[in-house]
């Protein structure tokens, strides 16, 4: 598995693709957990979840149709499954690969599930993460540089088409072309009028992994069903660069005995270096994007 790992690669294009990651019993038992989490959140038993009509947190419940599941960790959501994976040697070795950290220096973060909405076909406009959308070039050049300690991925359980992203702008601000298409909170009519565009295709138990301050959207369809696994893991090297983009989800069950007790020995540690973070950054960071 790690010779499919070309870091090279992620550096230079922002992202990288990895087949094969889930292995197959492992893949049927994260299947069956996001059945339940997706039916839960359909029924509205689960709360936690991303709202048609609000693109980024927070959420709320205007709408009761969803293109997310939030904290599949979560105990009382009663999966374990989820972390279990998040804790793996798989995707461990990934991070660390990427990352290029030692597994003491990972930090724990989010993991949440995308799916199809029911009702309505819904997209994200062009983004980054952590940088608005009116930053200038010199303020996006500033933030891209002290990006670097973090790697977010999706994880696909069935055939997924949904996410655009423009190679290489993991470093680059953007061009006037590029920046006429991400100025506005409107999603795109069509994605692949951004210069410099591609459409990532995964397979079932493919992943890609990409810098999340690279620029891309999503679009859902919502006759495609989708169950994909969507997380980040941090570096406890980057200090609070990455604080706002994480905490922002309200992690504050992370912080409960009850959830630290259910988890292996390297999830304790990995959710210790999240507590340190969270407990190091004084006052309301506020939200990394508007809706």
């Amino acid at each position: 598995m790690t010779a499919a790992i070309n870091k090279a690669l992620y550096d230079e294009q922002g992202y990288i693709i990895v087949p094969n990651l889930i292995p197959p019993e492992k893949l049927e038992a994260l299947k069956e957990a996001c059945e339940h989490a997706i039916a839960k959140t359909r029924t509205g038993s689960w709360p936690h979840r991303r709202t048609v009509g609000r693109q980024f947190p927070p959420f709320d419940d205007s709408n009761p149709d969803s293109w997310g599941v939030q904290h599949l960790m979560h105990p009382d959501l009663e999966e374990p499954a989820f972390a279990e994976w998040y804790t793996s040697d798989a995707l461990i070795n990934v991070a660390k690969e990427l990352l290029q950290c030692n597994e003491d220096e990972l930090q724990m973060e989010l993991f949440n599930l995308l799916i199809n909405p029911l009702e309505h076909d819904f997209a994200l406009r062009w983004h980054r993460d952590d940088v608005r959308e009116n930053a200038t070039a010199e303020e996006e050049v500033i933030a891209l540089e002290r990006w670097t300690h973090g790697v977010q991925w999706n994880t696909a359980l069935y055939e997924d088409s949904c996410l655009y992203l423009v190679p290489k702008t993991h470093k680059l601000p953007r061009t006037e072309l590029q920046r006429a298409q991400s100025m506005t909170q409107a999603p795109p009519a069509s994605p692949l009028d951004m210069p410099g565009a591609i459409q990532v295709t995964l397979q079932p138990g493919e992943s890609v992994f990409y810098n999340n301050n690279i620029l891309h959207c999503g679009a859902y369809n919502s006759k495609q069903r989708r169950a994909t696994l969507h997380g980040c893991m941090g570096d406890t090297r980057g200090g609070s660069t990455r604080a706002k983009n994480v905490l922002q989800h309200g992690l504050l069950w992370m912080t409960e005995d009850r959830f630290r007790d259910r988890l292996n020995e390297r999830g304790k540690k990995m959710l210790q270096a999240l507590v340190d973070m969270k407990e190091g950054v004084k006052g309301d960071l506020g939200y990394s994007q508007v809706n």
